[in-house]
């Protein structure tokens, strides 16, 4: 693991750039990438034009019009995001085999055993700059060092179109004057329990005794110990891309909700679709992710891992709603994700003790087969399908559910996670 040279690749902007190369129109403007069309819409991307100004990715669509009301709003396109991803992917591995997509714009590579072909870390990442440019006319900033970790935290001082690079000799001092939270893995949550031990900076962090961190955090205590000091033995894994990790559906309410009833249904319906994604990937998995964001936007996430895998969606709904209940503060609901991870090779449904499994398994395949030929519509839960009832009869008498489901779908996302 000693003198590596790691890269971290990181895309400016990377959806806002895209619709900016489209349309030349747009370039120079501020512009704002979002999911789909409502007024509980995200921002996805913006542009450096609006970034400037204040507006951040996540931010509610409203709240980004108010810091910025002269900025246009484009309905993202994730197909077209791909496709590019998959393009950049192609220049990287010109100058490394090492390559390992971190999300769709960003990649790792490490080119430590290249650097007689293309030169110093400096002058293959400038190669690389320049190739992305001249081929895709897009811009990126890019992190140099010994490790993904220093990497990736390089690739961030000196966005847009910047390029840093961290000397081992540097680490760790170089990061310690940080604040706690610009450390790889400490989000909002984690920053308040590290503030209340006392600890403001990375430095701090890193000079706190490791074993009470690993006391109250456990093992995520001890990595994030680790991270202060600038140690990260983590190898970049071009195979990783091939492995799906994880299976998730989200959803964004058309209007906020605190009917439990209701949102069960969400959940139940949300996991249905997970579950038929895992089943057509011959996957099943231990781990349930619940995803919830508040009206106010507060997100929060929580997960907990079952003994056996499981593709059965009733098993995954049940664990998400009672993921959901032990978590849930009164607040009412704008989304909900479900999402399954710690996947393996299985092509059956994982049942409860109390099923015939033999026969449950082939009533599960014979419906597999049905929704094959017809659609994944045409067989549902019958919980689902009770809710789509009471739903459609509070819309007679006048309830707040004005539109069947399938008229205010705007915002549902669907995550393969490679």
């Amino acid at each position: 693991m000693n003198n590596r040279t790691i890269v971290l690749i990181d895309m400016d902007a990377f959806f806002a750039q895209i619709e900016q190369q489209h349309n030349p129109a747009l370039q120079g403007k501020p512009i704002l990438v979002v999911g789909g069309p409502g007024r509980h819409a995200v921002v996805t991307t913006a542009s450096y034009e609006a970034k400037r100004l204040g507006v951040k990715s996540a931010m509610a669509l409203h709240q980004a019009l108010q810091i910025c009301p002269h900025a246009l709003t484009i309905i993202g396109n994730p197909d077209k995001y791909i496709d590019y991803c998959f393009r950049l992917l192609n220049i990287y591995k010109e100058f490394t085999d090492l390559v390992e997509p971190y999300s769709v714009d960003e990649a790792f590579l490490d080119i430590t055993h290249v650097q007689r072909l293309f030169g110093t870390p400096e002058q293959i990442g400038r190669k690389i700059k320049q190739r992305v440019k001249q081929e895709l006319d897009l811009t990126c900033s890019i992190g140099i060092g010994p490790n993904k970790l220093i990497a990736k935290m390089a690739a961030e001082w000196q966005k847009p179109d910047g390029l840093v690079i961290v000397n081992p000799e540097q680490v760790p001092k170089i990061i310690w004057s940080f604040p706690v939270e610009e450390m790889i893995g400490v989000g909002p949550r984690m920053k308040i329990h590290l503030n209340g031990l006392g600890i403001k900076t990375i430095e701090d962090l890193a000079k706190y005794p490791g074993y009470m961190l690993k006391a109250k955090f456990g093992k995520y205590g001890e990595i994030l110990h680790q991270f202060a000091w600038g140690i990260d033995t983590s190898v970049v894994d071009p195979k990783s891309f091939d492995q799906i990790k994880s299976v998730g559906h989200s959803y964004t309410m058309p209007k906020d909700v605190t009917d439990l009833e209701l949102i069960k249904w969400y959940i139940y319906w949300l996991s249905s679709k997970v579950a038929r994604r895992l089943e057509k990937e011959g996957l099943a998995g231990r781990t349930i992710h619940l995803s919830v964001r508040s009206a106010d936007f507060n997100d929060f996430g929580v997960q907990t891992s079952i003994p056996e895998p499981t593709n059965y969606p009733q098993k995954i709904a049940s664990v998400a709603y009672e993921l959901f209940l032990k978590n849930y503060i009164g607040k009412s609901v704008r989304l909900l994700g479900v999402s399954v991870s710690n996947l393996s090779s299985q092509n059956q449904f994982q049942l409860d003790l109390f099923y015939d499994k033999p026969k449950m398994a082939q009533v599960l395949n014979s419906v597999a087969q049905v929704k094959n030929k017809y659609g994944d519509e045409i067989i549902q839960l019958a919980m689902i399908l009770l809710q789509n009832k009471k739903r459609w009869v509070r819309q007679k008498v006048g309830c707040f559910l004005t539109n069947r489901e399938k008229g205010h779908v705007f915002a549902e996302n669907v995550e393969l996670h490679r």
